[in-house]
């Protein structure tokens, strides 16, 4: 064999090597190119809008809100206890169960009462008795000091024992008051109408003085307390109307600003306030409404005309709160300053402070992040492009 063959059978794979790797480079560079062209042609392409995704900015009507939340109380509630020692008998309510204002609703073991009543009433007739003998006694004085039998000195000595002896008496039957009003007391009775909210005792306990039987709760007059910031305070005033959502539903109930503290919390300075809620025109939340329920809304302080967007277009995706806006068919970012919000047809709306002018295009947050300058059309009532 030549020795030139080997240098040749080299220089052949070596060319077919080359030929493949130029092949597969020209391959690559041309697929590039035509990704590279078909992302310019989408660049190129507006996105079509619709008009329901556009919104043009102008000056609106506002209400001014101030946010409220908390917890709803009874404005007239009670807690039925016992006034006297003794055993709990005829406690029939459950949680739940309706009273009536006066109604009996339990009794203590009334022995012993009656016992005690029984023992002051006939001291007080010993006591009456006794009067009765001073009487006659200082009658019979009197009549012989006048013959000159006894001394004066003897009839004013009778006259101090009528008045002790009347002194006893009345007291006697200031005892047997008491123990008459002890012997009442062992009948409990509701003071309010309402519902038992907590039964906090048992048949046949023995219950000391002041103890809880029931808790009862009228639930036809709720308040909310609310604590609004010093800030916000001067904008209060009695009458505001509120709309509040009972927390875990979407039922709506009125409310109305019916009491402002006049003294600030010592810690956090928040001001508390109160808002009355009529369950008699509550609507289909009235059933809902319970004392404990947790509840926020918002408190009408006023109205106002601002220039004003759905807080839903606004994003915060970057350092500061934007939105994009459509200028020249392009989708540009703008960073926006909010104001006061409110709400309109349910929604959530912000008054805008800084950053827009009426009349600016804005995509609606069902649009999506768009970059910018990406190019967009908004399409007509058919859904063909607008004309230019």
């Amino acid at each position: 064999m030549k020795r030139w063959t080997p240098w040749v059978a080299a220089a052949i794979v070596l060319a077919l090597l080359g030929h493949g790797a130029w092949r597969a480079v020209s391959a690559r560079k041309a697929q590039q190119q035509a990704q590279a062209a078909l992302s310019q042609e989408r660049a190129l392409t507006p996105i079509m809008l619709q008009k329901s995704e556009l919104l043009t900015l102008e000056v609106r009507a506002l209400e001014a809100n101030l946010p409220v939340s908390g917890v709803l109380h009874a404005l007239h509630s009670a807690s039925i206890k016992a006034r006297v020692p003794g055993e709990l008998q005829g406690l029939a309510l459950r949680e739940g169960d309706s009273v009536r204002a006066g109604q009996e609703v339990a009794r203590i073991d009334a022995t012993e009462s009656a016992a005690r009543l029984r023992q002051a009433q006939q001291q007080a007739e010993a006591a009456q008795a006794q009067v009765e003998i001073a009487r006659r006694q200082l009658d019979n004085n009197r009549a012989l000091v006048s013959q000159g039998f006894i001394s004066s000195t003897a009839l004013q000595t009778t006259e101090a024992n009528w008045q002790a002896a009347q002194a006893n008496w009345q007291a006697a039957n200031a005892a047997a008051d008491v123990a008459r009003k002890a012997l009442q007391d062992t009948v409990l009775r509701s003071p309010i109408s309402g519902q038992v909210a907590q039964r906090l005792a048992q048949n046949g306990e023995r219950l000391g003085v002041d103890a809880k039987v029931l808790e009862v709760v009228d639930l036809s007059r709720l308040e909310l307390e609310a604590l609004i910031a010093p800030a916000d305070a001067p904008l209060l005033r009695l009458g505001q109307q509120a709309q509040l959502q009972l927390e875990g539903s979407t039922h709506r109930v009125s409310a109305t600003l019916v009491r402002i503290n006049p003294s600030a919390q010592a810690g956090s300075r928040a001001l508390p306030v109160y808002l009355a809620i009529d369950a008699a025109q509550a609507g289909a939340a009235r059933a809902l409404l319970r004392q404990g329920l947790y509840v926020q809304g918002l408190l009408a302080t006023g109205s106002t005309q601002a220039l004003a967007l759905p807080v839903a277009a606004v994003r915060n995706d970057k350092p500061q709160p934007y939105v994009q806006t459509v200028e020249n068919g392009k989708v540009a970012h703008r960073t926006v300053q909010l104001g006061a919000r409110s709400q309109i047809d349910g929604a959530p709306w912000a008054s805008v402070a800084e950053g827009l002018q009426p009349g600016a295009q804005v995509l609606l947050g069902g649009v999506g992040l768009l970059r910018e300058g990406t190019p967009v059309q908004a399409a007509t009532d058919d859904g063909a492009p607008a004309q230019k």
